[in-house]
């Protein structure tokens, strides 16, 4: 007997990352052991030249298959050298040093995953040659003349529970035929390696109903809303105390590092953050409570509470969950220690 194993790994295409995967047959008597490493050409996911273009699939994470069922599963590999070193490619390595650094204070993060849905050329619920009503009454809409892709989302709602992954909810978001599932809370190298399946499962799942799902920040000009991954961070003393979590915020806008994280929130985010459509300009920080306008926002019951998590609303929809989370941790932690809030 065999069970199947579908590798899957995050590419090296500039500037935004695709997932690539294949499938590895192992025997029966592979279950329950640690998973063998594999190889791929590079060359084909520009991650090598042709005359040098192995390269090294490394499991970090498994999962039970949705789809195909029965004891196969879904494998998160980070891709390495031959010599076993991390690709330039691998930024979940990069995360694992800073997660590891920082293990004491225990973050946590939920993030808030956006996509659009398209059929041909268009987004779900377009109509051919025009455009649909202003925005208004799609956000958490029903009804068929405001909703469009619901069997599609349910069913990879179902998929992602079936393998386990920490999915918190789903919603339609505020433009036609767009939506968003959140994973979380999970520590930083779970729930990046589990967004990273997640939307596996949802361009797989897509491709069962015919429709493609894009990160895409912009995916319709004008006056309708992009798409982002609205990033909700906490530690062990902004659980316990507010004052953590102003230090937190006031850290994220420090010197340079506005910009150090705008830059690596994803490709297009000047396309995205502009003033308008509950986002603060790419190039102004921010924060406040209860503010969909900021930069960041401290919820309201954070405020009222005394304690809690805030909301990084910058990230893209199409931001890599390894950086986004290393570079919060590595801010927020390195001032709350500073600050002897640990």
């Amino acid at each position: 007997m065999s069970f199947k194993a579908e590798y899957i790994w995050i590419d090296g295409t500039e500037p935004t990352a695709k997932l690539r995967s294949k499938t590895k047959i192992l025997a029966d008597d592979a279950k329950g052991a640690e998973l063998p490493i594999w190889g791929f050409d590079g060359s084909s996911t520009n991650q090598a030249e042709g005359h040098a273009s192995d390269r090294v699939l490394k499991p970090v994470a498994s999962f039970p298959d949705p789809i195909r069922g029965g004891d196969d599963i879904l494998v998160m590999c980070e891709v390495l050298n031959i010599d076993m070193t991390p690709h330039e490619s691998n930024t979940r390595a990069a995360l694992a040093e800073v997660a590891e650094r920082f293990a004491a204070q225990e973050s946590i993060f939920g993030i808030e995953q956006e996509y659009t849905f398209f059929k041909g050329s268009r987004p779900l619920g377009f109509p051919e040659g025009g455009f649909p009503a202003a925005q208004g009454g799609y956000y958490c809409g029903v009804g068929a003349d405001e909703i469009f892709g619901r069997d599609v989302v349910e069913a990879h709602l179902e998929n992602c529970l079936k393998a386990g992954l920490g999915i918190s909810g789903i919603n339609a978001e505020v433009m036609p035929g767009q939506w968003e599932f959140q994973v979380g809370p999970l520590a930083p190298l779970e729930v990046s390696d589990q967004l990273w399946v997640a939307r596996w499962l949802l361009y797989r799942t897509a491709e069962d109903f015919g429709v493609s799902a894009t990160l895409d920040p912009k995916p319709v000009k004008g006056d309708w809303n992009g798409a982002g991954a609205h990033t909700n961070f906490s530690t062990k003393a902004m659980r316990e105390g507010y004052d953590a979590i102003i230090t937190a915020c006031e850290s994220l806008g420090e010197g340079s590092k506005p910009m150090d994280h705008v830059k690596n929130y994803g490709a297009g985010i000047d396309d995205r953050l502009t003033g308008l459509h509950e986002t603060a300009p790419w190039n102004e920080y921010s924060y406040g409570v209860s503010n969909r306008g900021a930069s960041v926002r401290i919820p309201w019951q954070v405020e009222k509470d005394g304690k809690g998590y805030i909301e990084d609303r910058r990230p893209n929809a199409n931001v890599d969950p390894y950086v986004v989370t290393r570079l919060i941790v590595d801010t927020c932690c390195t001032a709350l220690e500073k600050a002897g809030q640990v």
